[in-house]
């Protein structure tokens, strides 16, 4: 071996030791797994598992903005003027497995702003409850109507008011599967329609009792029943209610009677309208919607109660584009107890998400 080789040897060997010394001196950490968002179609559309669980998620909701002019609600002449309102509301659900079923919960909150700064209490949740296993415990409107659907498919439906809203309940529903339906629910008294008909002072001089309200339904082919009543314990009486809906093809309608037990007495359930006056003995509300394709549709209700309350609106609900509807309507009410009549027009911008 010469004096060449031994010094190229050499040098070769020290560099290998320097860079394994090198090496050793920077450790680099071990990259963290990174988790992606899993869509969870299990519940529908929109859900996601929340990161590190199996608990599935979905944020949605829905901005509106709509312009009146008049009242079609309140004899008044001071609403007869324009009005301008706009609303936001935000919804979250949840849903996950569970050996009794998909355990779900449901929120919404709701933001609005009218002339003049916000309006109707906002803001407020109109929707918080638990579901698991047939039952739900917690905020949602009261399923008096919820059950028979409410009352048609236009914005000012409750003219002649058709049952209560946002309530606490526990509700057992029940499906057959066969087309057979069944409800039950406690809800809660100490409602804003209590305050709204005069019962609020009664209700708190009185014991707590929740209102029991039994719900039925039948569907085959086009047709379908349901039959609901309530009884308001603090009034110590109770309504019912019956629609009956058919599915024509080029056109749907409904029709709904309810009979109040005491014509005198705006329970809960039969509440007073505008013009202060309940249903009477009984009330009766109709429609119809026509569809022109898929983004165009005509909407049409009509209410009548024994208290000689007249209500009629018509609309066209056109969706612009996906997730925009454009909605004007048309109302009519004769309050005859207390010889108003009213108009409103309405046109609602609305953009769901």
């Amino acid at each position: 071996m010469n004096i060449k080789s031994l010094l190229l040897g050499s040098a070769a060997a020290l560099a290998a030791v320097s860079g394994a010394h090198a090496a050793d001196a920077i450790v680099a950490a071990d990259a963290e797994p990174m988790e992606y968002v899993r869509v969870c179609d299990a519940y529908g559309k929109g859900y996601f598992y929340i990161p590190g669980t199996e608990t599935c998620l979905k944020v949605g909701g829905m901005l509106r903005s709509e312009g009146k002019w008049g009242d079609a609600y309140t004899p008044a002449d001071w609403e007869k003027g324009t009005f301008w309102h706009s609303r936001l509301e935000l919804n979250v659900d949840t849903a996950s497995d569970t050996e009794y079923g998909a355990l779900k919960t449901s929120a919404v909150a709701r933001f609005d702003w009218s002339e003049g700064g916000m309006s109707d209490g906002s803001p407020s949740i109109v929707a918080a409850n638990i579901s698991l296993g047939g039952f739900l415990v917690g905020l949602a409107d009261s399923q008096f109507n919820q059950f028979t659907g409410y009352a048609g498919n236009v914005i000012n439906d409750d003219v002649v008011v058709d049952g209560p809203y946002e309530l606490n309940q526990i509700t057992y529903s029940y499906d057959a599967s066969n087309g057979f339906t069944a409800m039950a629910s406690l809800e809660d008294t100490n409602s804003a329609s209590d305050k709204f008909s005069g019962n609020w002072q009664k209700a708190k001089q009185n014991h707590y009792a929740p209102d029991p309200v039994l719900g039925l339904g039948y569907k085959t082919g086009a047709w379908s029943i349901k039959v609901v009543g309530g009884y308001d314990t603090i009034m110590e009486e109770g309504a019912i209610k019956a629609r009956v809906d058919g599915d024509f093809g080029v056109f749907s309608a409904f029709l709904m009677g309810g009979w109040n037990s005491d014509a005198k007495t705006a329970n809960k359930f039969a509440q007073a309208d505008g013009s202060g006056y309940g249903w009477g003995d009984w009330a009766v509300w109709a429609g119809a919607s026509v569809p022109f394709g898929e983004k165009l549709s005509a909407n049409a209700q009509v209410a009548y109660t024994d208290n000689e309350t007249l209500a009629a609106t018509a609309n066209v609900i056109w969706w612009a584009t996906k997730d925009l509807k454009i909605e004007p309507e048309v109302s009519y009410t004769d309050y005859h107890k207390v010889d108003s009549q009213q108009w409103q027009g309405t046109l609602r911008f609305q953009r769901s998400f």
